[in-house]
């Protein structure tokens, strides 16, 4: 894999992670124009972790404080709150991971079909455009609305579903504020890339000690700035609620990806 390859892959993953427009489809769409799906007869899903977890630095660094107060909170009796959200998160996981492993093949098998990557941004534009005519009355945060959001996430590892866009639609159609559904949904990011650094770490070491090393070494790094950039400028937008904006560009990539990847074959 080039360097360079690497670095712009890099970049859409760390300026795409943050809007509600799917990184992964994003990233799949990319290789493919770059071409370097076509030295492969399987798609590079671990390159692409190794990307997601450049950005999940970047979660990190933004949520400092508050992973600082889940942290305590695992010591600390009189911080419930804290533990609630931690049971939460652990159970909005769920769902992700068992449509992951029972349907692993074929999402897999999603990353090399660029057309079915683009009808999928044009059902992430769907998506965005229901809190305009679903919303439940904002309520407390609980686990009724992490549970719904956690199901939003299992349909989001298909490439070209948005992770965020899917679950803080869950969150604002099941009653949560826009704040604190975005808020909750980035969280969410943390424990979904811990297992899946979990479940590729043999193939982790791997890419580290082979050539391919500085590849990959260099995307992290382009992701993990991007990202850092991105996070800061995009999630106040996104803690407003206004995802139809998004929802118009994914219209358009979806219909320029099936139309181009159509015609190219």
């Amino acid at each position: 894999m080039d360097v360079w390859k690497a670095v712009v892959v890099g970049v859409v993953q760390g300026l795409s992670e943050f809007l509600p427009i799917s990184s992964s489809g994003h990233i799949a769409l990319t290789q493919e124009l770059l071409g370097m799906n076509k030295l492969n007869t399987q798609p590079d899903i671990t390159f692409e972790l190794v990307l997601h977890i450049g950005t999940l630095l970047s979660v990190v660094i933004y949520f400092r404080r508050r992973l600082l107060d889940l942290f305590l909170g695992l010591f600390q009796a009189h911080r419930t709150e804290e533990r609630k959200t931690i049971l939460w998160l652990l159970l909005a996981t769920v769902p992700a991971t068992a449509a992951y492993l029972l349907f692993k093949d074929f999402f897999e098998g999603a990353y090399d079909r660029p057309v079915l990557v683009g009808v999928f941004l044009l059902a992430t534009g769907a998506i965005l455009l229901l809190p305009k005519w679903i919303r439940a009355k904002e309520r407390e945060f609980g686990l009724k609305q992490a549970l719904w959001m956690g199901v939003a996430q299992a349909f989001a590892v298909l490439p070209g579903i948005s992770r965020s866009g899917s679950t803080i639609t869950a969150g604002l159609m099941s009653g949560a504020q826009p704040a604190k559904a975005a808020e909750f949904s980035f969280l969410m990011f943390l424990p979904a890339i811990g297992g899946g650094m979990l479940l590729k770490a043999d193939a982790l070491m791997k890419i580290a000690q082979s050539d391919a090393g500085a590849a990959y070494g260099a995307g992290f790094v382009a992701a993990f700035v991007s990202g850092i950039f991105a996070v800061y400028l995009v999630l106040a937008a996104i803690k407003r609620g206004k995802l139809e904006y998004f929802a118009y560009y994914c219209f358009m990539a979806g219909l320029a990806a099936i139309l181009y990847f159509s015609l190219a074959r």
